[in-house]
This record gives C-alpha cells, structure tokens and sequence, in this order.
C-alpha cells in the first residue's frame, strides 16, 4: 500500500509537472492540493486558500458538488466505459450531444468528443483537413492564429498558439502555421480605438492571406473569443464578429476556440453568444465537465459534417477518434453540470460578480505597480509594470509576477502569474461579491508585500 505521507517529499521526481520549471520543483517540492469545499481549497499543510483561478479556469461550479459525483457514480455502476468506435454509442453521450446543440449557436449541429481542449484543436485541425481533401480542395492548407493566442499543447495545436514558450525546443510552428498581431489594446501595434484595432485586425488577416498564395492556399483562422493564457486579452466589442465576416468573405473556415471562455466564464453560456457569432467550429472543454472528468468537444457545422458523410466512399471510416470519446462517465459529469448551470443560472452571476471584480481591480491602480486592468465576467487580469506613464515593463529577470503570486498565495490565494508580468483571475462561477472582496484584499496585500521586497532588494 502507498504510503502517502511519507513518499510524498519524493513524488515529484517520478511526476513530471507540466508548464513547471522543472529544477525548482525538484528543489522545493510541488505545492499539493488535498480538498476542496466551494471556492476554496485546502493545502496538505492545513492552509485554506481561495481558489482565485478555478483549478485551471476549470471548476466552474465549485468543489465538492455531490450531485456531480452522484452522477459519476451511477454511471460506473451502471456502465463504466463503451467505446464510440464502429458505430456504437452510450445513452448520456447521446444526450450530451443533443444538449451542446442545442445550446451552442445555431451553425453548429454535431458534436465530436475528445478527451480535453488541447485535443479538441488537434481534432479540429484533422477534420479541417479532411474536409478540404474530400471536396476537392486539397491546396487549402494553411491556418492562421493570433499572436498571444493559445490552443493547447498537442504537437498541432501548440504550433497555432501564438506564445514563444510552446515553440521552444518543440520545432514549432510547423511550416503550415501563421499568426498576426493580437487586438492587445495595452500594447497595440493597430492604434488605440476599437475602429483601428479592428480594421487592423481585418488588413492583417487579408495582408496574411494574400501573403500565403490567397484564399485557395489558406484553409481557417482560429482565435479564442478573449485571449486566456496570453494574459486575458480583451478584444474590443464587435471584433469577434468583424474576424467572422472577414473569413466569410475570403472563403476560409472561421474557428472559435471557447475551451477557457465557454459555460459562463464571460456571463454568456458561450462568448460567441455577446455578438451572435457564428463560427464554422468551435472548440469546448474545462468548464464542460468543470474539471471534475476529463473531457472536451469539438462542435461542427452540417456542413462539413455532410461532406465527411458523403464525400468519402461508403466502404472508408472516418478514421479519427479516442478510446475515451464519448466517455460515458464524463458525458454523465457533463450533462450534471449543464443542469447547474442552467438552474443556478451561473453565466449571470459570472456577469454581475464579474463587473463587480473588475471594479475592485480598477480600485487598485493606486498602485503605482498596475499598469492595466481588463476583463470580461469572471475573467480578468492585471498587468504589472515599472511606470504607470509610459507603460514600461519591469526587467524580465525581475520576475515580479511570480513574487507576487507567491505573496498571494502567502496570503491564502491562488492567482495565475503569466508571462509579461500579468496576474489572472478566473474564480469557480459560483464565486459571490463577498469572496471577490476577500480575493482583491488579499491581492492587493500580496502585490504590496512583493514591492516591498523588490523595493529591499
């Protein structure tokens, strides 16, 4: 029997961390989680903490939802596992299908499951493919991305996102894969109002089209509805659809990647929902399953499904799929978290509390470290500079925003410390006014504290 508490210290030289700086961990040891209740978590040294990120903007409906686990738990007894392969299915991935098209905008009508987001744009980046080859259009290769985007790690999708630590030493991007400048308003190369930046958006997709032989070359454009791991990227109002009839116009698919922004994180069930988008595909997982199961979806527009149904000769499979797909487990977790968002009408409360958080956070800019604020619903960011005037950074080596994550987590908080110096905050949905007022004290003591010992330095 594994005796936890003493090969723990020892662990993580087998458990490899990912997006962890490898030696520190192995010096110091991983930082381990052992409960949770709500919006918070209980380290295994006893201290509760408030969880500022939703695991990994995941735990949409907070720990510990009995009725969640319930479900799993008939479920495995019930029927554990069946594949999805040769034509068989399980009842609650049928029903989940039905429910995501229903919910979903409406130029989606098919589902395909995957086992999380990084294979979902994997999945995404196949059908794609597949479905240019079977309607005789084979040229059309290329995909386009955002600069500061993310698409998961999958060797495909990693090369789409748009973040220099996931090309390093991987050989990415691959040769098919582009990006233009992101809508970072802060530090825009477009301009300053929300008319620039978006026509600027506009000619850098068409400039990168043209660059790539035209539209008979490019295949899609992918981009997330607000910018997650890029440092919480709000675009301005009208972008996302701007990008959607730009697409239409030169022909290539159109790509919404909602794995951080969909099931209320930014007070719709879906961000596509603020502008009525529409997109070709859409990619969905985290808060589908609010972490409790691994699982993600790509959902699909009838046509390309049609063309997978009736371009391909009767005797080929679509020979693309998971052992998990469909996991029945995981669609029962699913399917109980729709139910709570439904009835708790989550989106709402992530639009309420959320303009409630970015007030708070706007409250700090006294200090003369905060540089900017932004944010839509219950996702948000700070971004931490040298001068407030000239929105110089600090010196990389500095690592202010890791000090400041460490001091925040001193101080009973999770936060994400991103590249750039930028804090993250995405807190379960579930989050009410009075736990943000306890998260914005607590940041606020653990950004004091790290100028404090910068200031000593």
């Amino acid at each position: 029997m594994l005796d936890l508490a003493n090969s723990l210290p020892n662990a993580t030289h087998q458990f490899v961390h990912p997006f962890t700086q490898l030696a520190e961990v192995e010096a110091s040891g991983p930082t381990v989680l052992v409960a949770g209740e709500g919006v918070r978590v209980t380290d295994r040294d006893g201290r509760e903490l408030l969880d500022g990120f939703a695991g990994l903007w995941c735990v949409n409906i907070g720990y510990g939802r009995i009725e969640v686990v319930e479900a799993a738990r008939q479920q495995m007894s019930k029927l554990p596992y069946a594949s999805s392969f040769f034509g068989f299915a399980n009842e609650p991935a049928l029903r989940l299908a039905e429910e995501l098209v229903r919910l979903s905008p409406e130029s989606l009508q098919h589902v395909f499951f995957t086992l999380g987001g990084s294979d979902a744009v994997d999945s995404t980046l196949k059908i794609i493919r597949y479905f240019f080859n079977v309607t005789s259009r084979p040229e059309k290769k290329h995909v386009i991305g955002l600069e500061r985007g993310y698409h998961g790690v999958s060797s495909a999708g990693a090369g789409l996102t748009g973040l220099s630590n996931c090309h390093l030493f991987f050989d990415l991007p691959l040769p098919y894969q582009h990006h233009i400048p992101s809508h970072y308003r802060y530090r825009s190369t477009y301009g300053s109002t929300d008319a620039e930046i978006i026509n600027g958006s506009i000619d850098a997709l068409q400039a990168k089209v043209a660059e790539l032989g035209g539209s008979s070359k490019v295949a899609a454009f992918f981009c997330e509805p607000v910018q997650g791991s890029g440092g919480v990227i709000v675009p301005p109002e009208g972008w996302l659809a701007a990008m959607r009839d730009a697409c239409a116009k030169l022909d290539i698919l159109f790509v919404v990647d909602e794995v951080i922004t969909g099931f209320g994180r930014t007070g719709q069930l879906f961000a596509c929902d603020w502008e009525r988008v529409e997109p070709d595909l859409m990619t969905i997982a985290k808060g589908l399953t609010s972490g409790y199961s691994p699982m993600g979806a790509v959902l699909l527009s009838d046509e390309i499904y049609r063309a997978l149904v009736k371009q391909v000769p009767r005797d080929l499979p679509f020979a693309h799929g998971f052992t998990y797909t469909g996991h029945p487990v995981s669609a029962a977790v699913a399917l109980a978290c729709l139910e709570i968002y439904e009835r708790e009408q989550l989106p709402e409360n992530a639009k309420v509390v959320g303009a409630h958080l970015l007030k708070g956070l706007e409250a700090l800019r006294e200090n003369p470290w905060i540089g900017d604020v932004r944010g839509k619903g219950l996702l948000a960011a700070i971004e931490l500079v040298a001068n407030q005037k000239t929105r110089a950074p600090f010196e990389p080596g500095l690592g202010v925003s890791q000090l400041v994550r460490k001091k925040a987590y001193e101080n009973g908080l999770i936060v994400r410390a991103f590249a750039d110096n930028i804090i993250g905050l995405a807190p379960p949905l579930i989050v009410s006014e009075d736990d943000v007022d306890q998260m914005l004290e607590r940041l606020a003591r653990a950004i004091h504290a790290a100028k404090i010992e910068l200031d000593a330095a």
